[in-house]
Formats: structure tokens, C-alpha cells, sequence
């Protein structure tokens, strides 16, 4: 008797676990989809706990020109987060003998005019190496593509300036990561891409995953690729940086890599965080020191660098993520280490995909969250915007000023974003961001509460 009571009291425990989860998944889904209703998100998104997927879905376009639709296998540029790749290919090297994180970066390329910097230093963003980027925009002949090589290269012709003596700052470097790749392609004797599918994406069946710096100088394409576009306000249309002369970048430094160019999908993603949790690639101690805070980025949030990640402690738990960004791409990687909660978010039209996060933990976490709506403008008397004016803190400062007939939040560079009023007493973002400010007013017409609603996030204000 007392064995059929269990059976039916887990039975039981089963159906309400799941549905549990199929409330969460739900309410994920009407976020998610609320997003790209209202505020244009395009993308793919996973959330797994324990390394099984709770949610898994796609969101718009792979195509925007062909209309042809992402799905789970669609595979994108993921920008930065390919910085744990590259750190990772460091590590095994590491591991196998072959180098040490003390090893100078000069050891591997005297011609460079930078000393005493490490591999340590390049792997934690402490090298003060200068940024490629910005001096190759300047001098580089844009008129040709430029790999890695050719950026060393460049590098050693110009001799341009360290940010700072080396350890003694973190700044977040793309210069560090990209000469790490060479310096995988120097000790390894492979190419970079060669020896990460070699070494990482095939033993863990990361089938979809490849390193894609060729996209512009060989004209090669991958199957299910979710190309990266931009919006443009005089076209009213999302279009490819290629055409966008503010973009030309994406064009002339296309053969960069180790600071980008992993494509990948959520699915590989997850088995690549499995990996990382799991220790599968690296010594136990290696991978522990790669999640290690090696590197201060900022005491008072409690933000940390390893090796290729970012570590903070949020009201959640402790965060082990990385954000990329290139024109038409905005990714995120995220676990949760306490909960062992996995989040990926994979946007191919520039979306906000770190703020998308934040408020996918807080669904998980069952905290309040606002599901995003279609803001519709009304018309205030002018006079009735004094009121809302003023200086409000939370963990940014937001300044707010009437400016003839309407209400603007200024930010401390200058410019400004018009707050349009959907009611008496709430704003909306006019720049088309998922964001709003909420007051509450007294008698006397004079602000008693505010509120920051960003993402479905409410957030308390406080007047100053």
C-alpha cells in the first residue's frame, strides 16, 4: 500500500513539474514573441536547465531579402562569444605541453613592438595592445580584404602605441584575440580553423559549427545561414551592412578571426556550455582557471574576466556569459552556475540580446515581468510635463527636460531620446527600445514614485 502511495504521490510531482515548465515555456514564448511583434526582435533562443532545453524556439527571418525562415539549425555569426573558442585553443595547447600563459607574445612575433606582454595578459584583456580596428580604419587600403597576417603586419609596419603598460588595466581588447589564433596557428602548425574543428567542435558534434572568415573574399556560402542585417531608417527596410557605407568594416576586415568569426547555432551552443560545465576539453584545473575571476573589470558590480568569459553575481546567482556584437549580429551566451540554467540568444537584426536575457532569468527566477505591448501615443497639455522633470538614480542616472512641447530623457553626452506619453502619468521610448518611465503623483501633482520599465523589467527610481 504504502509503495503504490509513493508511485502516486511522484506521478503526481511529475505532472505538476511539467506543468510548471509548460508555464514557463509559455510565458517565455509570449515575451519572446511580444519582442519581435513590437520591437522588431529577430532571432533564435534556447534556455535549458541542467543541460535538457526548456524552451527552444525561432523568431523572423534568416533571409530578410528571400523572406526564407530561421529555424533550430540555422546558423549564425556569433561576434565575440568566439572569443571562449579561441581562449579554449589556448588552453588545450596549454594543456598538451606546447606553451605557456607565460609565454611573451614577441616569443611568437618579435617583428611587434610590444614587450612584456603575455599570452596571460592577451587572454584577460590586461595587454594594452592598440585597437586594430581603429588603426586600420585610418591607413588600411580598403580596397582589399585583411586576414590575420596581414593585420600583424600592419601592426609591425605602424608601431602604433600600447593603451598601457601591460597588467596594469583591463580594457577589452579584439587586437589580444586575434593574434591568439595565430599564435594556435604557429604552435599547432594548422590553421586556426583547421585546429578548432579538430579539436573542439567535432568531438563535442558541433556539426553546424565552423570558423567563417571567408564569406566576402571567396564568395562561399553555408547552408542555413541566418544573414546579419541592419535597419535603415530612410529605406524603411532592413538591408546588409555591405550596403551601409557607416559598415564598410565588415567588408575590409572580413579575414579577422579569433576575436569573431565562430558561426554557430543554439544547439551546438549547448553542447559547447555542457563542455565548459563539464570539464570535457580541458584539465580540471585548466578550465577551473579559465572560469576564474582573473581580471577586475569593476569592483562595485562585482564584474570579472577569465579566460574568453565574463563573471558577475546578479540577484540570481553567478553568471558565466559573453555578448558579441558585429553589423546585423547581437549574441549571447549565459549560465547560470548556481542553477546551472543555460541561456542562448542568437539575433540576427542587431536586437538587444543581453537585456533579452536579463529578463529571461527573471521569468525562470518567477519574478514580475511586463510582456511587451503596442505603445500608442496621446496628447498632453505641454504645462503637465513639469512635473516629470528633474534627475532620478537607479544604477544609471536618467536626467529628464522639457524641451518646448515635449519630454526628453538627456543623456550626459548630449543628445537625447523623445519620452512620448501613452498615458497621464507614462512614457514611452520614441527610439523604438522596450522601454518605459512610470510615475506615480500626489495631490499636489509632485512625483512620489517612479519607475524604469526596461525589457518588462520594473525598476524603482529615486528623485534627486
Amino acid at each position: 500500500m504504502k509503495k503504490i502511495f509513493a508511485l502516486a504521490l511522484l506521478f503526481l510531482l511529475g505532472c505538476k513539474q511539467k506543468e510548471s515548465g509548460n508555464a514557463v515555456s509559455k510565458q517565455l514564448d509570449e515575451f519572446v514573441t511580444g519582442q519581435q511583434q513590437h520591437f522588431r526582435f529577430n532571432g533564435n533562443v534556447l534556455v535549458a536547465e541542467n543541460g535538457k532545453i526548456v524552451f527552444q524556439k525561432s523568431y523572423g527571418y534568416a533571409d530578410f531579402d528571400s523572406q526564407c525562415m530561421l529555424n533550430d539549425s540555422s546558423v549564425f555569426e556569433l561576434a565575440s562569444v568566439s572569443k571562449q573558442f579561441t581562449a579554449t585553443g589556448i588552453l588545450i595547447l596549454k594543456d598538451n605541453g606546447k606553451l605557456k600563459l607565460t609565454d611573451s607574445l614577441r616569443q611568437y612575433f618579435p617583428e611587434l613592438p610590444y614587450s612584456n606582454i603575455t599570452l596571460w595578459h592577451m587572454l584577460t584583456h590586461t595587454s594594452g595592445l592598440p585597437d586594430y580596428e581603429e588603426a586600420m580604419n585610418e591607413k588600411w587600403d580598403k580596397t582589399k580584404i585583411a586576414f590575420n597576417n596581414d593585420m600583424i603586419a600592419f601592426l609591425a609596419k605602424e608601431k602604433s602605441l600600447v593603451l598601457f603598460a601591460p597588467g596594469t588595466h583591463w580594457t577589452y581588447s579584439n587586437t589580444a584575440y586575434a593574434i591568439l589564433a595565430s599564435i594556435i596557428e604557429k604552435v599547432s602548425g594548422q590553421t586556426f580553423k583547421n585546429f578548432l574543428a579538430q579539436n573542439i567542435f567535432q568531438p563535442l558534434g558541433m556539426q553546424h559549427t565552423r570558423i567563417y572568415n571567408t564569406r566576402r573574399s571567396l564568395k562561399d556560402t553555408i547552408p542555413n545561414y541566418a544573414y546579419g542585417y541592419g535597419y535603415s531608417d530612410s529605406l524603411k527596410k532592413y538591408i546588409l551592412p555591405d550596403s551601409d557605407p557607416d559598415a564598410s568594416f565588415v567588408i575590409y576586415l572580413d579575414g579577422i578571426q579569433g576575436d569573431g568569426c565562430v558561426n554557430s547555432t543554439t544547439a551546438d551552443l549547448l553542447k559547447w556550455d555542457r563542455a565548459v560545465k563539464n570539464h570535457t576539453l580541458l584539465r580540471n584545473e585548466t578550465q577551473k582557471e579559465m572560469l576564474k575571476e582573473q581580471a577586475v573589470i569593476d569592483t562595485v558590480k562585482k564584474a570579472y574576466y577569465g579566460f574568453g568569459v565574463f563573471m558577475e553575481k546578479n540577484d540570481f546567482g553567478n553568471i558565466i556569459s559573453h555578448s558579441g556584437g558585429w553589423p546585423g549580429y547581437s549574441t549571447f551566451l549565459a549560465r547560470n552556475a548556481d542553477k546551472d540554467q543555460t541561456y542562448i540568444i542568437l539575433s540576427n537584426n542587431n536586437s538587444n540580446s543581453s537585456a533579452l536575457c536579463t529578463t529571461l532569468q527573471n521569468i525562470l527566477a518567477g519574478k514580475e515581468v511586463v510582456m511587451p505591448y503596442k505603445h500608442k501615443e496621446i496628447v498632453l497639455d505641454s504645462t503637465a510635463l513639469d512635473q516629470f522633470t528633474g534627475t532620478y538614480k537607479t544604477t544609471v542616472t536618467i536626467k529628464l527636460e522639457r524641451k518646448g512641447t515635449k519630454l526628453f530623457r538627456v543623456l550626459q553626452n548630449g543628445s537625447s531620446v523623445e519620452l512620448k506619453p501613452e498615458a497621464t502619468n507614462k512614457f514611452f521610448y520614441s527610439d523604438g527600445s522596450d522601454r518605459q518611465i512610470e510615475f506615480e503623483t500626489g495631490a499636489d501633482k509632485k512625483v512620489v514614485k517612479a519607475w524604469l520599465i526596461a525589457f518588462g523589467i520594473k525598476t524603482a527610481l529615486t528623485k534627486q
